[in-house]
């Protein structure tokens, strides 16, 4: 036995199959005994394997929510005075000493329907792409509920045999980018902020770059005069840079913190980061218009849906949660009306004149905003890869949810928000909503009046 001869017992293999204990069983080897143990089996598999985690070969938690709510799934061993005999056979109970108690029961907030509708469809367009990652959020705007959240590449939590530890993240909670685009409605909320522009306030962005110090900021094209409903539609970066060079140097910065960026969510989830929000000074000119468009910030999938909260509920902030709970008054941080017109511009992106014309979901009024990032490298941006994200919400005439999809180093042709994540946005959406059985509200009347916007 060498260095096990203190041992009482050792154990030769544990968790094998029944069919292998029986056959050891039978071969009736002295000194070889067959015991009952037990183990998670997780019916989702590997789309809900991020979330839920997994446990090791003694039932402790080594990911996810069993990590996270370890103590609190776990049950409490009795104990029981008992006679045995030389051998250690109990041949007597005599009294019991403490009582085993049960673990609590967790219950998830995710919709399995979702859950595997968003995981199928993402798993598609990673491949798709050739895309090196992926995520998709769904959550609830009027409790904060995660309804969803897969990622790829994922695993299978019944059987590790193969497992990577690339695999193992969440990468939902766990994977920083900077959201580009996507960041531009909070910007002109800002501006709706300072009680001096309306979404018809005109904004000169001829001949389509500017120059901020030492940088040259660029639109795709000159887009001449732009209202800021206009500035979504198109996407304009010279547009929100002259918005933000217009307010206090904080005012912006001050509305992200106060959608959750920067910040760690309330859910306990392992590992989550907290993302980056620089606190500027009035000097870091060149930051501050970096930052209108989405560039030197950086978050999660989960932060980025998080964010979109206020548009949906006209500027009420419900803070996440991955476990089931009763809807809340939630916290204002827009005044009343501006979360409205920012919603209302945003669905001019999935008009014939946005980027995101392939977010259109039949049936139902969305609205969202693209955001099409360089990836960084070890020297900087690379300017051949990209992370492409679509944040947004349906219906707009009753908002219910907030959906990010994100889609890391797509490769090919196709490399912009509006290209690769957009039309998973548009499965994802339409799946959702009439899963949870929402009633249509675009008529196909409508479509002319919303086109023409």
């Amino acid at each position: 036995m060498g260095s096990h001869s203190e041992r009482r017992f050792l154990y030769l293999r544990r968790q094998v199959t029944p069919e292998v204990a029986e056959s050891v069983r039978l071969l009736g080897i002295p000194g070889i005994n067959v015991d009952r143990e037990y183990r998670r089996f997780y019916p989702a598999g590997e789309v809900a394997a991020h979330l839920v985690g997994f446990t090791n070969v003694d039932g402790d938690g080594q990911e996810g929510m069993e990590l996270a709510f370890e103590q609190w799934l776990s049950g409490e061993h009795g104990s029981k005075l008992v006679m045995r005999d030389r051998v250690g056979r109990t041949i007597r109970h005599i009294r019991s000493i403490k009582d085993a108690h049960q673990g609590d029961e967790l219950q998830l907030s995710i919709d399995l329907r979702l859950q595997y509708m968003a995981y199928r469809e993402l798993k598609a367009v990673v491949e798709a792409h050739q895309a090196d990652a992926g995520s998709v959020v769904i959550l609830d705007t009027h409790t904060g509920e995660v309804l969803a959240m897969v990622n790829q590449p994922s695993y299978n939590p019944n059987d590790r045999s193969r497992l990577e530890p690339a695999a193992l993240r969440n990468r939902a909670m766990t994977d920083l980018f900077e959201p580009g685009s996507t960041v531009k409605p909070m910007t002109v909320a800002s501006a709706l902020m300072t009680g001096r522009y309306t979404p018809e306030t005109v904004v000169h962005t001829s001949p389509g770059t500017m120059r901020v110090r030492s940088a040259t900021i660029r639109d795709f094209r000159d887009y001449g005069d732009l209202d800021l409903t206009g500035i979504i539609t198109k996407s304009s970066n010279v547009g929100v840079v002259k918005l933000v060079m217009d307010m206090e140097h904080d005012r912006l910065t001050r509305l992200m913190h106060n959608f959750g960026i920067g910040q760690m969510s309330m859910t306990g989830f392992p590992g989550e980061r907290t993302g980056y929000l620089p606190q500027l000074t009035e000097r870091q000119v060149v930051e501050r218009a970096t930052l209108s468009y989405g560039y030197g910030l950086s978050v999660t999938p989960l932060q980025l849906a998080q964010a979109y909260i206020p548009f949906a509920s006209d500027g009420i902030f419900h803070p996440v949660s991955l476990l089931k709970k009763d809807p809340d008054a939630g916290t204002r941080v827009m005044p009343q009306g501006v979360g409205n017109q920012v919603l209302q511009m945003m669905e001019t992106v999935i008009g014939p004149q946005g980027t995101a014309r392939r977010a259109a979901v039949e049936g139902y009024r969305v609205a969202g905003k693209t955001g099409t990032v360089h990836r960084i490298g070890g020297s900087g941006y690379n300017r051949e890869e990209y992370t492409t994200v679509f944040a947004g919400i349906a219906p707009v005439s009753d908002p219910r949810l907030a959906i990010v999809v994100m889609v890391d180093n797509p490769k090919g042709r196709e490399i912009y928000g509006g290209e690769v994540a957009a039309p998973v946005f548009a499965r994802v959406a339409a799946g959702a909503l009439r899963l949870l059985n929402l009633d249509p509200d675009r008529w196909p009347e409508q479509k002319s009046q919303v086109a023409g916007r």
